[in-house]
């Protein structure tokens, strides 16, 4: 066997055992176990019931895991079907897919043997065994599809080498092993192949609704795609409902893929056009193609979004999306992300989104209220930054005008910033004080945006506060980051999914412009460099003029969480609820 390294002491209340010696035993015991399991045990594939949630690891499809969450045992069981194993694996969960200060569960082979372990790596990438083995091997089994691996993880282990599993995006790492290595320390993680997958581990556990006798579908996907040869394509398509089709509630919706082509589908939402125009261009092709129409940047509003990993998503029952009808558009486009990293050729697809709708319309419309921060270039994050925080506010004189007496009930949610993004949370406040967590992402990325289902309904009552914050990581850029829609620039929002449907679209906020200025002439008082701040000049130009010493990071800080703030309260119609500038709460 492998030398062993401990990991250090546990902190309290965790037991304080002789680790080197009891992680020694456990991983001999479970090194045999193994080896006797993949020998012995022949047959059959578990059943998928078992495992409900499922996503492909690698571009190929050599790699599928399947999990289930046990909220009474705080754990996760997982599945990991291998399909052409060669001398082992790696798969474990890091930071943000990084391999190191990873936290790992190994299967590894010398030739002769096969061992699985608990290992950690450290910040140069070399592995540890880890002496608290919390990665539990339950079983192997070998099926005419490939072998599966069987084994179980806590959410918190107690363990400073482990990775916390909590709500929201999780970074899945895993690494192939085409070569015996005669020791885990042997295994050089920057030599094998390699990647990334971001999932929500940890499900929501919800009803799921009874469904209508008279329910029916509509299928809205790209017909018979050729996946262009290159990694990253967004394909747009234009749908249309029938002609005087009524109004129906969509009441569920899932994925609709192409077999084959799972790994390549990485994100597909349908958008509902702007009713305003009578009609829409047909189109079938790249979302960046000169040749689509400008009009389609008019299908704005999300009916339905989905994300490799993600199920079915489900309306509560007294609730329902209203489509079709009068004032609601004909007109639909369908947006796919294909994720191509392997550049294959001539892959057709005809995936999409298969919509389950009835025209018994439930009690309430559900509604989309924006939470977060207004796109405005007022709210920037400087150049350099690990950890820029900006806040966005719907604050309590918005819900007491906007919302009905009997408040509003969030049953899901969509985070959404752009390239620079690395945590949002939204919580509700009641009376001054933070009374819930409406939806919070650790482990953002911008890259993996899904409508989540909460785990609890969150009721919003008028007088109550939505807040909602972004990190921002800027340590790659050279000058200052502007809010506004240019993936270059930023965005803070929080799309919650509600009943019943308000007047409210929009509840949003940014700094007060005029203590903005104040900052740029402050600025150019203690600053030799000169920033201008003629009214000609825009606010833009003078974020990228500013030198970005301690100072003036420091002030800007400051700013952003103690001035007053320009308070949007937008109705559907982009009619502005009688609420301006408020003090920040």
């Amino acid at each position: 066997l492998p030398s062993m390294q401990t990991s250090g002491s546990k902190p309290c209340p965790c037991p304080s055992f002789k680790l080197r010696e009891v992680a020694s035993m456990y991983f001999t015991m479970i090194a045999v176990f193994l080896v006797i399991l993949v020998v012995a045990l022949q047959g059959s594939a578990p059943r998928g019931s078992d495992f409900p949630y499922k996503v492909p690891l690698d571009p190929q499809g050599l790699l599928e895991l399947s999990w289930n969450v046990s909220y009474p045992e705080q754990a996760v069981h997982f599945q990991l079907l291998i399909r052409d194993l060669q001398f082992g694996l790696l798969f474990g969960m890091s930071d943000r897919g990084e391999f190191e200060n990873a936290d790992l569960a190994v299967l590894w082979s010398d030739g002769h043997n096969s061992y699985f372990g608990d290992a950690w790596s450290d910040a140069k990438g070399q592995l540890h065994m880890d002496s608290q083995q919390d990665y539990q091997l339950l079983g192997a089994r070998r099926a005419p599809e490939g072998l599966y691996l069987l084994f179980r993880r806590a959410f918190s282990t107690c363990d400073p080498k482990d990775y916390l599993i909590e709500d929201g995006t999780v970074h899945l790492i895993y690494g192939i092993l085409e070569k015996p290595v005669h020791s885990l320390q042997a295994i050089n993680i920057s030599a094998i192949h390699r990647g990334l997958q971001r999932v929500q581990l940890l499900k929501p556990n919800i009803t799921i609704p009874e469904l209508p006798s008279d329910m029916k579908t509509m299928e809205i996907v790209a017909p018979d795609v050729v996946i262009p040869s290159q990694e990253t394509t967004y394909w747009c398509y234009m749908a249309e409902l029938p002609d005087g089709f009524p109004k129906h509630h969509i009441i569920m919706y899932e994925p609709v893929i192409t077999a084959g082509n799972e790994a390549l589908v990485h994100h597909m939402e349908v958008f509902q056009c702007a009713a305003e125009f009578d009609s829409f261009p047909h189109y079938n092709g790249p979302c960046d193609s000169k040749m689509k129409p400008d009009r389609l940047n008019y299908c704005r509003h999300v009916l339905a979004a989905w994300a490799m990993g993600a199920q079915a998503f489900y309306y509560p029952e007294e609730a329902g999306l209203a489509f079709g009808g009068p004032g609601s558009s004909r007109y639909l486009r369908l947006e796919i992300h294909y994720h191509n990293p392997l550049v294959f050729k001539g892959r057709h697809d005809s995936s999409g989104i298969r919509l389950y709708y009835t025209a018994t319309l439930r009690r309430y419309d559900a509604g989309i209220m924006e939470l977060g921060l207004v796109y405005t270039p007022v709210m920037a994050i400087p150049p350099g930054e690990d950890a820029f925080i900006l806040t966005g506010y719907c604050t309590d004189k918005c819900t007491q005008l906007a919302l009905p007496a009997a408040g509003i009930r969030i049953f899901a949610s969509q985070l959404h910033t752009h390239l620079a993004g690395r945590k949002v949370v939204t919580v509700l406040s009641r009376d001054g004080r933070e009374r819930q967590v409406v939806n919070a992402d650790g482990h953002y990325s911008p890259h993996f945006q899904e409508i989540r289902m909460l785990k609890e309904v969150v009721a919003v009552l008028p007088g109550d506060e939505l807040i909602t914050t972004c990190t921002y990581n800027t340590e790659d850029r050279s000058r200052a980051t502007v809010g506004g829609f240019g993936i270059l620039e930023e965005m803070c929002v929080n799309y919650v999914h509600y009943y019943p449907q308000t007047q409210l679209e929009l509840c949003k906020s940014a700094v007060d412009p005029g203590y903005l200025h104040r900052y740029f002439n402050l600025v150019n008082r203690f600053n030799d460099e000169e920033v201008c701040t003629c009214p000609q000049v825009s606010i833009p130009q003078q974020f990228f003029s500013v030198p970005w010493n301690t100072f003036n990071r420091d002030v800007l800080k400051s700013l952003y969480g103690f001035a007053p703030i320009s308070m949007h309260c937008n109705k559907s119609s982009a009619v502005r609820f009688p609420v301006r500038i408020a003090s920040q709460p």
